[in-house]
């Protein structure tokens, strides 16, 4: 019975062996897989892909959002002594709503951030903070000097 399986075996693994056998000694299973040429330019299999939006797309829908700002309005010529801040957002970019009057007396709502300038007098908005804004303009003192003044106005409660 040993000899019988013996034979069986050795005859079953020399078949396959001359079968899959090629001329450069590698077997033919080695031959038919893909070689990678460098395996650095794989992608991470334990990584998320990376899908890119269509930037068409995005401004498509923005524009048919509904949503309208005045962010882009000039606010150069308002004076800031009128100046009201009603609410402040924190966040990686820092905004704060400001009202001014118009020439009829009503309240208009203005978005401002940081580095924007306003006013007569360009001044700068250096900080937005919980508790209100900075702003930092230059003027020309008496002795013809260049003088830096900083204005603090706080969140208004009206």
């Amino acid at each position: 019975m040993r000899k019988i399986v013996m034979l069986l075996i050795f005859a079953c693994y020399s078949n396959l062996s001359n079968a899959q056998e090629g001329e450069s000694g590698q077997y033919q299973l080695f031959k038919s897989k893909t070689f990678v040429k460098n395996p650095l330019d794989l992608r991470d299999p334990f990584k998320r892909k990376i899908t890119k939006k269509k930037s068409t797309q995005e401004k498509n829908q923005a524009s048919m959002s509904g949503n309208y700002s005045n962010f882009n309005q000039n606010l150069d010529g308002l004076p800031i002594e009128n100046l009201m801040v009603t609410g402040v957002i924190i966040g990686d970019e820092r905004r704060a709503i400001v009202k001014l009057p118009n020439e009829k007396g009503e309240f208009t709502s203005y978005y401002i951030k940081e580095g924007m300038r306003i006013g007569m007098n360009n001044a700068e908005v250096k900080a937005i903070l919980p508790g209100g804004i900075v702003l930092v303009e230059k003027i020309r003192n008496v002795y013809d000097l260049d003088e830096y003044l900083e204005t603090v106005i706080p969140v208004s409660n009206k």
